[in-house]
């Protein structure tokens, strides 16, 4: 099945200018291809440079060892599986895996309520600081959490989502986002897990229309 296409906008941080993009509601091949080509050289080269440099564990993009042709290869015949990724000149600038049918609701006001649970989400190393000076565009996050709230909502869940994040990604998730931080999760190498409620998916979703 071919991806169906929407328009949106990314912020090029160069001009600040607004730029068209593609939103998919799958990821394809050329996708994957997009991030074997282009953006495995380029975190290959921020990985030698923190070695080189000796850089503390804290600087090094804890995505880094994030292998998306084998997440999207796991997800292929599996219901509960959905992808999305932006394309904009031409090059996937982000991707994101969505379980839509298996998570559950932590939260004490919505325990027990279905949700779209983002398995994996990340931008392009050319649109993130622990990669470049100065990255090319912004608002891919933001745009794919956008998908992901309107999936659920499209599975008639309201716009409840849910995850669990990287240390990097906790104030994006947090502030940008509005999501809950439910704190470290023993059970998934103590990651953090945040979970968006109906009233925080509304309120994510009337700044994102407003922006």
């Amino acid at each position: 099945m071919t991806a169906t296409a929407s328009t949106v906008h990314l912020l090029e941080m160069a001009t600040g200018k607004l730029v068209e993009a593609d939103l998919l509601d799958q990821v394809e091949e050329r996708h994957l291809k997009d991030w074997d080509t282009q953006w495995r050289p380029l975190v290959a080269a921020t990985v030698r440079r923190l070695v080189t440099t000796n850089a503390p564990m804290s600087q090094w993009p804890q995505s880094f060892h994030w292998n998306w042709r084998q997440k999207i290869e796991d997800m292929k015949g599996i219901l509960s599986g959905a992808s999305f990724c932006i394309e904009c000149e031409g090059v996937t600038q982000g991707m994101m895996a969505l379980n839509v049918t298996s998570a559950r609701t932590r939260l004490a006001q919505q325990k027990g309520q279905h949700l779209v649970y983002v398995e994996y989400l990340e931008a392009a190393p050319w649109n993130r600081p622990e990669h470049v000076a100065q990255p090319r565009f912004r608002g891919i996050g933001s745009i794919l959490m956008y998908a992901a709230v309107a999936r659920s909502q499209a599975e008639g869940f309201k716009g409840r989502v849910g995850l669990h994040a990287l240390p990097q990604s906790h104030v994006f998730y947090a502030d940008k986002c509005g999501m809950t931080d439910m704190g470290p999760d023993p059970n998934v190498q103590k990651l953090h897990y945040f979970e968006m409620t109906v009233e925080q998916a509304e309120g994510f979703v009337d700044g994102k229309e407003r922006s």
